[in-house]
């Protein structure tokens, strides 16, 4: 067992130290893998030979230079890396790739060692962790329980200090049913903002790869590494200048998250208590609880298995012997050639309509906290149950990438078993670090050990660039007020008026020389409290707004008479000549009615 905390911080501060190199630590995680080898979550491990290369690659390299220097982590071995062998868990359906995942290309680029590959459900089909001819995967605090799945291997190697982070794939909850019951933070990226180029397929149009990893600050590392668009990827999409690293952190003082209004715990009331006090630490963070309706969420959640969907697992083993899959794989992916192509469009109809109810269910939330799953199994009731139990543990993870969510699942405490329980927090595509960031604020309520290590949770920096604003207030005082010419460059972009105010009192006013227009100039000597008015616009639509405001007006900042500052129309000076002073009117309308008066 290495003596040091495996996180990217701890890591390169040993690493600046000399205290260890990459070689010496990668070998010392891959002696204690082995060690640990009962749990099963490995299937690969990479030799020293196979190791080497990735030794003699950081030689040269100086440490500030490469974001996750010498960094260890495991891979999902449905995600392929070049030369080491891809099994999707299915002996029969093994091969070689030559290029790596360009997602596992982008983190090995940027300095990080791949130990190797991990367990996992077959063909990442499950959220038990059982379903492999590997071995099943142990809970990492109670052998007795499952590990979760389908990204087993990746959630134990990471809770047991192996690897300081992991990449899962999660269709239905792969990603998150095993973070959480494992201690750890499981992100599920917006949905092709990782490349799923070089990924064993579950449901293609579906699927996500997924970050583990000890905490959230590390979590949102990694996926700004891995975010690279893909352009062979036909469902990579571009990252938002908004979703990035350097807003981790910055969260409100005040904010509003959805909470289902029913929720069904299979009679466990110690999951329904972690949960209830999830809810209140939120609010005590500054949250505002909303309830709402959860029905049409659950609804979209079963289209997953009970409808066509399945036919895309289908599509991806089709030339797999259904022999050479487990009884259970066989019996769920043998079933998705059943379907018929107007079943497939009545699904795709009824989720858009759900997607649509959705998503004006979440309009005004920053999130949304959910369990991550109802109630916990030990491995003999999986057994025994394997289809309906599986089906429990998905309850609240299914929907997800249907209705085109991200979603952060965070631990938030462990049971009487000693199996650790968490939530998700979910919102709108592209906002994954704004998640990250209300998970940090979870986890470190509850500030136990990071994964099963000896290790308390790690002190991160607090420091972080304010986010941008979803949406801009507008001061406007002439032709785009409420009811004049212009008004319409503001309502036909989604603007409405918020506020009838004043200028503070040292502006004047002029009216230019086309009497169609008004200037609004700050003076440097005490003047007039001109009218304006306040419209809030998208972010996105301000951009276009400013870009046809004609010479001499622009935006600049305007002061208010509460003394707020905020952009709105101002005039080069130049435009002033010949322009005529009509502040003592107080206001753009006054002055209208005063000449159509004259």
């Amino acid at each position: 067992m290495t003596d040091l905390p495996l996180t990217i911080q701890a890591i390169k501060k040993a690493y600046a130290a000399k205290t260890i190199s990459p070689r010496e630590l990668i070998l010392q995680l891959r002696s204690q893998a082995l060690a640990q080898a009962d749990f099963n979550a490995w299937i690969t491990l990479l030799d020293e030979a196979q190791l080497e290369p990735y030794f003699v690659a950081l030689a040269n390299k100086e440490m500030d230079e490469l974001a996750l220097y010498g960094v260890p982590f495991a891979i999902k071995d449905n995600i392929d890396l070049a030369g080491v062998p891809t099994t999707a868990a299915c002996p029969d359906f093994t091969y070689v790739p030559e290029l790596s995942a360009p997602v596992v290309e982008a983190l090995i680029s940027a300095g990080a060692i791949p130990l190797g590959k991990t367990n996992l459900d077959q063909f990442a089909t499950g959220l038990v962790g059982t379903r492999s001819p590997y071995g099943e995967g142990k809970n990492v605090f109670n052998q007795e329980y499952i590990s979760g799945g389908s990204s087993a291997g990746s959630a134990i190697a990471t809770a047991l200090g192996q690897v300081a982070f992991a990449l899962g794939t999660d269709t239905a909850g792969s990603g998150r049913v095993p973070a959480v019951l494992n201690n750890l933070i499981g992100h599920k990226p917006t949905k092709g903002l990782l490349s799923t180029r070089g990924v064993v397929p579950a449901c293609r149009t579906l699927d996500c790869v997924s970050i583990f990893a000890l905490h959230a600050e590390d979590a949102a590392q990694v996926l700004e590494v891995a975010a690279q668009y893909d352009e062979q990827d036909a469902y990579a999409r571009v990252n938002t200048y908004a979703n990035k690293k350097r807003y981790f952190g910055a969260v409100p003082s005040s904010f509003k998250f959805g909470v289902p209004d029913e929720l069904d715990f299979f009679g466990n009331s110690e999951t329904q208590a972690l949960f209830q006090k999830s809810v209140e630490q939120l609010q005590q963070s500054g949250g505002t609880p909303v309830s709402i309706s959860f029905a049409p969420f659950i609804e979209a959640a079963k289209l997953l298995y009970e409808g066509p969907w399945v036919a895309e697992r289908w599509l991806a083993t089709q030339n797999v012997k259904l022999e050479s899959m487990l009884p259970v794989i066989q019996t769920i992916i043998g079933n998705g050639n059943n379907g018929k192509a107007s079943d497939a469009f009545a699904a795709q109809y009824r989720l858009a309509e759900l997607k649509r109810t959705c998503d004006g269910i979440m309009q005004g939330l920053d999130c949304v906290i959910a369990p991550t799953m109802p109630t916990v199994f030990t491995r003999a009731q999986i057994g025994e149950q394997p289809v309906k139990n599986n089906s429990i543990l998905g309850t609240y993870t299914n929907f997800m990438n249907l209705l085109d969510y991200s979603a952060t699942a965070v631990p938030v405490g462990f049971l009487s078993s000693g199996v650790g329980w968490g939530v998700t927090l979910f919102g709108n595509a592209f906002t994954d670090v704004t998640l990250l960031s209300f998970a940090n604020i979870l986890q470190r309520a509850n500030a136990t050990n990071m994964g099963a290590t000896a290790y308390p949770l790690e002190q991160v920096s607090s420091s972080a660039t304010p986010c941008p604003p979803t949406e801009i207030d507008v001061v406007v005082c002439g032709a785009h007020l409420a009811g004049q010419p212009l008004n319409w460059q503001l309502t036909e972009r989604d603007g409405s008026l918020v506020a009838c105010t004043r200028t503070s009192p040292n502006y004047a006013l002029y009216a230019l020389p086309d009497g169609k227009r008004p200037a609004l100039v700050k003076l440097n000597a005490p003047g007039s409290a001109i009218e304006v008015e306040v419209w809030r616009m998208p972010a996105a639509a301000f951009g276009s707004f400013v870009c046809g405001i004609p010479a001499p007006l622009g935006i600049g900042k305007v002061e208010l008479e509460d003394g707020t500052e905020l952009p709105g129309f101002i005039c080069d000076g130049y435009g002033l000549e010949d322009a005529k002073d009509v502040s003592n009117f107080g206001g753009w309308r006054n002055w209208l009615s005063e000449k159509a008066a004259s």
